[in-house]
């Protein structure tokens, strides 16, 4: 009896320690994915007002999209079914999980899908460099409208995509209803 008990508590210390790695490369991941999106509203606003850094603005957002927050929120699915399985949490009765799973597909699909290719998109269209100024003495023309629709589009999922990680967050934390 003692030696199953024994053998029980130390699968037990081993779930545990395997329980808080995958806590802390969770939370790390977290932090590298989702923290440089909260600089992606500056670094568009520098380029906004600088029509000559305005693609490089977009290619900088891109890159650390594609080489920072798209894989480590992938990761972040990984380590949290992790979480699941070296935790105790019943996920058919955990309900703040559940929408953070929901939260986070949606995040991650319309940021794969929708953003990513929007920016992409605008990154072409700024290739050529800022439009041509107009004749002397008129006023700028600015960018083409539909360059405009497109900007904002991406600043409105920008924000979405911030909304539903702070929800996630939240939820991730607070644990409403456990």
């Amino acid at each position: 009896e003692r030696l199953r008990q024994e053998k029980v508590l130390r699968a037990w210390r081993e779930r545990m320690d395997l329980f808080h790695l995958m806590l802390y490369l969770h939370i790390l991941g977290a932090i590298i994915a989702f923290g440089p999106s909260f600089a992606m509203p500056i670094i568009g606003g520098m380029g906004g007002k600088e029509p000559a850094h305005v693609n490089f603005a977009l290619r900088v957002s891109l890159a650390i999209a594609k080489q920072r927050i798209i894989p480590l929120a992938i990761v972040q699915g990984v380590t949290g079914v992790g979480l699941i399985v070296t935790s105790s949490v019943d996920l058919g009765k955990a309900l703040w999980l559940q929408a953070g799973i929901l939260l986070w597909a949606v995040a991650l699909g319309y940021g794969m899908a929708i953003q990513t290719p929007a920016v992409k998109k605008l990154i072409a269209m700024t290739s050529g460099g800022p439009p041509p100024a107009g004749p002397a003495g008129a006023p700028p023309s600015g960018p083409p409208p539909a360059m405009l629709a497109l900007i904002k589009s991406v600043q409105r999922g920008g924000m979405l995509i911030a909304g539903l990680v702070a929800v996630l967050v939240f939820l991730m934390v607070i644990k409403p209803g456990a």
